[in-house]
């Protein structure tokens, strides 16, 4: 049996849909007040993050291998994860934090490729946009899935659908699975 794809998870869109307007919390989600490193100066409010509590459940349910890919790094297994229900996941290292690229790709997607390395994966993140997909079809030969997601409404339940779906359809293709 090979291993299961990856679910590569961003953060801030996804699971914190930073973009609604304060008033517009999306149902089922609860306020968290965080001072990650890099936002601990005294005069600072602490960030605004809303996260729904069912997201964890639903995203362990998932057959994948999960990551984090976010710009919280390992952060995340300490400010996200426990209130979502998470165990501790691995965190991609982004050594180029908002680097520009020439090919115009969100400066997430040539490391995702590299730590992929020709595995199975979907990715959810809120700025995935045409020249990332071509960049992953060009550069990385295993099937990926690159779901973008509104960041005023965060994960919905079609989105859920969509990666449970494709997971399941790769399952059935691979090579000596039942049929």
């Amino acid at each position: 049996m090979t291993a299961k794809p990856l679910l590569l998870i961003d953060v801030d869109g996804p699971l914190n849909p930073f973009a609604a307007t304060p008033h517009q919390r999306p149902d089922g989600y609860t306020t968290h007040r965080m001072r990650p490193s890099g936002w601990d100066l005294p005069w600072q409010k602490p960030l605004r993050v809303w996260l729904n509590p069912a997201h964890g459940p639903l995203l362990m349910a998932l057959p994948f291998d999960l990551v984090w890919a976010t710009t919280w790094g390992a952060q995340a297994n300490r400010w996200i994860g426990p209130r979502l229900g998470l165990p501790e996941l691995p965190a991609i290292d982004w050594p180029e934090l908002h680097a520009r690229r020439d090919d115009g790709t969100y400066f997430k997607t040539h490391d995702i490729v590299r730590y992929a390395a020709g595995r199975p994966f979907a990715w959810i993140d809120d700025e995935i946009r045409l020249p990332d997909r071509e960049y992953v079809t060009a550069h990385h030969p295993a099937p990926s899935l690159l779901l973008r997601i509104e960041p005023s409404v965060g994960l919905l339940a079609a989105d859920f659908d969509a990666l449970a779906d494709w997971a399941n359809e790769l399952a059935e293709e691979e090579p000596g699975s039942a049929e």
